[in-house]
């Protein structure tokens, strides 16, 4: 497509596409399409226009050789996710500049004893639903509302109560668009894609891209694992954990016949399903609805605000009887009515709330309610697992070391068999070194069973094979390592982590993992003590002298060896037992029981289905310098929403006080609290750091 330069400066290019128009969804390809494109790092096209303005950090010639090659493709446009906000955004738009244009030609056109015929017209839904208030028992702000008009109304102030009116609706279409356009965002970053899955095809289970799975082919979900795609079981129990879909906090027992969705977790067991819906079809819907009826969105903070809120309407009806009794002047009494404190404490908080989940999906963490980022403000106590986590996310095998006759490559192609089957960081380096060495396989054994924090085990050809840490080989599976064999046994390299292979109950191999410490953490661990935590834990199920070697590299306060996943539990339980607020830090399906008994559960984006789901925040695994963000977030929203009371609080009262001493109109008072609160509502839409 040709584009025409029509302005640019420095990292800045404005260009123009020459055609003669632009839908909405052309509009999304090309920014999307732009935004792929390596040192972009921000597009904003204007489709009725047809123009585009492009941000970069790359070279000019990179940007308008992505432009020159651009079209509207098939493949171009699988660059746009399922759900923009483009659409509604413009559907928002059009509705509040048709309020405005409708409202002042009106007053343009029409003869004044239409304009209140119709300000009658409207000033009865108004004077309904303060009566269903009233009738429901509850003093709300629809009955102040329903007050001031009425009054305006029988005093034949038409002009005001039509103002009033005016900007109570405006008020109502913006706080619907800002709701929906956060709780939109919000969704789409909680709607993770699955890339891979188990295929049963020709009897044999391979793993294919989830994209070309079609309906009606049968799929094999794991412990730990993510459902990818909704389908009905054939065979297998399993329990699912599907809060992401329908908000239950306790995982629900599938089986024969059951129904499963994409996005759910299977905690327990394993089944076979049958796809019913192909990728892309439903899952983004039912996490905008969960988002909307969940209550976990709400905050302490949020919940104060509405209280306090209600609590407030009675005191603008007592002021407003009380002005009357003093002065016998109507203006002034319905100062009271005029400026209400509810509507900017309403809407203010959920908005900052909203805004400060958005802006941490910027950066790459994922926040499942509102009272999280709370949390994670009042926090006192952090703690981490290992492996995955302070150390590499992506470890390696350093060496495979055979024992009884046995070839390193074939062990290493057996270990990959097994671990491919439930990602974790050290089962991935053990499948990925088996491909770097061209060790393909195809399915060998029989059903696996995974033992939490232990091991696999499977039979392959007849025999027995294992694969886990030294407690579950030697001491749960009694284990013995081959005759003659001992001395290399007792000599491994300490400054591995070890992976132990059991084939018929002897020691096969021992697979040296190099798990590192991850490039920062020591200065991540200290700028986390310099933003408030306490007391910075490592928990580990690793032997005490490799778990003192990692503690002593990341500066953390103290380190637990050898644990298991029950252990970590309850640490984190006696902690918050003793007044602490406890956040916990894994990727693993051994971090689960731990990420669900901290105050606030924080699980890296590339561990364990299971552990990203059950945990409340999602951050990215490769840079956990994203916690300080998180922190700076979540406190920079307390002081906002601190903020907006002093704010929301003082402005109405000087609003009060000016109409009750009659320096400003009843009119003028509601134009300027409804803008007042328009403006607190728009300023929590923005950005908190």
């Amino acid at each position: 497509m040709r584009f025409v330069v029509r302005a640019e400066s420095r990292g800045r290019i404005r260009v123009h596409a020459d055609i003669t128009r632009m839908s909405l969804d052309e509009a999304d390809v090309l920014e999307y399409y732009m935004r792929s494109v390596s040192g972009v790092t921000n597009v904003k096209v204007y489709d009725r226009t047809c123009d585009a303005v492009i941000n970069y950090s790359c070279s000019r010639e990179d940007v308008t050789e992505a432009l020159a090659l651009f079209a509207f493709s098939d493949k171009a446009r699988s660059l746009v996710p399922e759900h923009t906000s483009r659409v509604s955004d413009r559907e928002f738009e059009n509705r509040l500049v048709n309020r405005v244009l409708v409202r002042y030609g009106r007053r343009l056109f029409l003869p004044h004893s239409l304009r209140v015929a119709w300000c009658v017209y409207k000033a009865v839904g108004f004077a309904a639903e303060g009566i269903r208030s009233l009738w429901q028992g509850r003093l709300s702000v629809a009955v102040l509302d329903a007050a001031a008009i009425t009054v305006s109304l029988a005093r034949g102030d038409h002009d005001t109560s039509s103002s009033v009116m005016f900007l109570l609706g405006v008020g109502d279409l913006l706080e619907e668009w800002a709701r929906k356009k956060s709780i939109e965002d919000l969704a789409g970053l909680m709607a993770l894609n699955v890339d891979k899955a188990w295929t049963v095809r020709e009897g044999v289970e391979t793993l294919v891209s989830v994209s070309d799975i079609q309906a009606g082919e049968q799929v094999v979900v794991r412990m730990g694992n993510m459902i990818p795609l909704d389908g009905k079981v054939i065979s297998g129990t399993a329990m699912v954990n599907q809060q992401t879909m329908t908000g239950e906090s306790m995982p629900v027992r599938k089986a024969a016949g059951s129904y499963v969705y994409g996005g759910t977790v299977i905690e327990e067991g394993e089944c076979v399903y049958i796809v019913d819906k192909e990728a892309g079809s439903g899952r983004y819907d039912r996490i905008v609805n969960m988002i909307e009826e969940s209550e976990r969105l709400k905050s302490v903070s949020e919940s104060k605000a509405a209280n306090l809120a209600d609590r407030l309407v009675p005191y603008s009806f007592a002021g407003t009887l009380a002005a009357y009794a003093l002065t016998r002047n109507v203006q002034t009494a319905m100062a009271f009515l005029m400026v209400d404190y509810s509507c900017a404490l309403k809407l203010s908080m959920p908005l900052a709330v909203l805004s400060a989940m958005r802006e941490s999906g910027r950066h790459r963490i994922t926040v499942k309610g509102g009272k999280f980022l709370e949390i994670v403000s009042q926090a006192d106590t952090i703690v981490f697992d290992k492996t995955g986590t302070l150390t590499n996310a992506t470890p390696t095998v350093a060496d495979v070391i055979a024992f009884g006759g046995n070839n390193s490559d074939e062990m290493l192609r057996i270990a990959a068999c097994l671990e491919e089957h439930y990602p974790h960081s050290i089962a991935n380096a053990v499948v990925e070194a088996a491909r770097s060495r061209g060790l393909e396989h195809e399915e060998m054994h029989s059903e696996v069973e995974y033992v939490v924090a232990h091991g696999i085990t499977s039979m392959i050809e007849g025999s027995k094979a294992s694969i886990g840490s030294y407690h579950f080989i030697f001491e749960d599976e009694g284990c013995k390592v081959p005759d003659g064999e001992e001395d290399r046994f007792d000599s491994l390299p300490e400054e591995y982590s070890l992976l132990y292979l059991s084939i018929s109950g002897t020691l096969a191999a021992v697979i040296c993992i190099d798990d590192p410490v991850r490039e920062g953490v020591q200065d991540v661990i200290r700028e986390l003590r310099e933003k408030g935590f306490e007391h910075i834990v490592m928990m580990t199920g690793d032997s005490r002298k490799t778990a003192a070697y990692v503690a002593a590299k990341t500066g953390v306060d103290d380190y637990i060896p050898e644990v298991l996943p029950e252990d970590k539990a309850e640490y984190i339980r006696n902690a918050r037992q003793n007044g602490h607020k406890v956040i916990m830090i894994g990727d693993g399906i051994n971090d689960s029981p731990a990420l669900s008994e901290a105050d606030a559960g924080i699980a890296v984006n590339t561990g364990a289905a299971i552990a990203r789901e059950i945990a409340d925040i999602t951050v990215e695994a490769e840079d956990l310098s994203t916690l300080l963000i998180l922190r700076d977030v979540a406190d920079a929203l307390m002081r906002r929403i601190d903020m907006d009371y002093r704010v929301i609080l003082s402005f109405n009262t000087m609003l009060i006080a000016l109409g009750a001493s009659g320096i400003v109109t009843p009119a003028t008072s509601a134009m300027l609290h409804n803008l007042s609160t328009i403006g607190i509502s728009l300023y929590n839409m923005t950005d908190l750091i």
